[in-house]
């Protein structure tokens, strides 16, 4: 008696491998795999095989996958799908022919995945305060990837910003971590007053003002990929501050010739909302008798004698603008968005 095989054999004489659906005499004709020339794309798959047969399967190559007929549809045969999570979207669109759904996380919460498989995530920590006649905020770290999600219920923590600075020598608050899962970004670094240097932080802060023949620093960005450093300020008459580092660049050096300070490090947009938003900027520093840097994306610096900074947006990472003579402003909280297929 013949052994009817099962499974998915290679044929020699065809060069093919054979899928066998069953083991029984109904199940057992032999069906290749269709897909040795992958189609484009599940529209032409579908009008080269109007009637799929149970076992049969396919490539496409808008998304470099397999699938396989179960008998009443095409599933994924191998690589990983698409995540899911069960909570209410913040928003839906399609865009390219693709159908997205996306929650964004303002503030704590849980996320419920119920489907392992590929999100796209954006994940800023909070922005930190500028300093008193001193540097801005450093933004947030920033980052955003496609990422595997398991099967999970997760506490998203959305950092808070840090709180402008209102003493000479020191700086502004650092901002707070942002965590989904195990994707996290630290906050930025504070901005320095007078006579004091940035601290470092997702991106670093802008260094305070000072007296003609001294220096400070702009603080460093702990991890490059994700924020820049912010600017410093050189010997000088004029008591400019510098601009703090951005998600996108370093912040601009305060000018002690003319007393302007420094702009903030721009952010960078994304768009996984479908629409293109800036975020992740570093406040301004303050200036002298003359306008503050402008924000990066983040809180604009103060400008003049007195010049107040302008605090970090909500839920942008951005670093609070540096004030003159008068307390920092503060940095805004981050933000957390995941966007999956559907």
């Amino acid at each position: 008696m013949a052994v009817t095989p099962v499974g998915n054999p290679y044929v020699e004489s065809s060069d093919l491998v054979a899928n066998y659906p069953g083991a029984s005499e109904a199940l057992a004709e032999r069906i290749d795999i269709v897909g040795v020339n992958p189609f484009a794309n599940a529209a032409a798959r579908d009008a080269a095989i109007p009637s799929p047969v149970q076992g049969q399967m396919c490539s496409l190559n808008d998304d470099n996958k397999g699938y396989r007929y179960d008998g009443s549809a095409w599933i994924l045969f191998s690589g990983a799908g698409d995540a899911n999570f069960t909570n209410a979207a913040t928003g839906t669109y399609t865009s390219g022919g693709i159908s997205y759904k996306y929650i964004t996380f303002t503030g704590s919460g849980d996320l419920v995945v119920d489907r392992a498989g590929f999100a796209d995530i954006l994940v800023i920590g909070g922005g930190a305060g500028g300093g008193r006649s001193g540097g801005g905020g450093g933004a947030g770290a920033y980052f955003s990837e496609q990422v595997y999600w398991e099967v999970s219920t997760t506490t998203i923590t959305i950092g808070a910003g840090g709180a402008g600075n209102n003493v000479d020598g020191q700086t502004g608050t650092i901002g707070q971590a942002s965590i989904a899962r195990k994707y996290g970004t630290i906050g930025g670094g504070g901005g320095g007053s007078f006579g004091a240097s940035g601290t470092a932080g997702g991106s670093g802060g802008g260094g305070g003002s000072i007296d003609s023949g001294s220096t400070t620093g702009g603080g460093s960005s702990f991890i490059s990929a994700q924020g820049f450093a912010g600017g410093g300020v050189t010997s000088g008459a004029a008591r400019a501050s510098a601009g703090g580092g951005g998600a996108g660049a370093i912040g601009t050096n305060g000018n002690t010739s003319s007393g302007a300070g420094g702009s903030g490090g721009t952010g960078v947009a994304n768009s996984l909302t479908n629409v293109s938003v800036t975020r992740a900027g570093g406040g301004g520093g303050s200036g002298i008798n003359t306008a503050g840097g402008a924000g990066g994306g983040g809180g604009a610096g103060g400008s003049g004698g007195s010049g107040a900074g302008t605090n970090g947006s909500a839920n942008s990472g951005g670093g609070g603008g540096g004030s003159s003579n008068i307390g920092g402003a503060n940095g805004g909280s981050g933000v957390v968005i995941i966007r999956v297929v559907v």
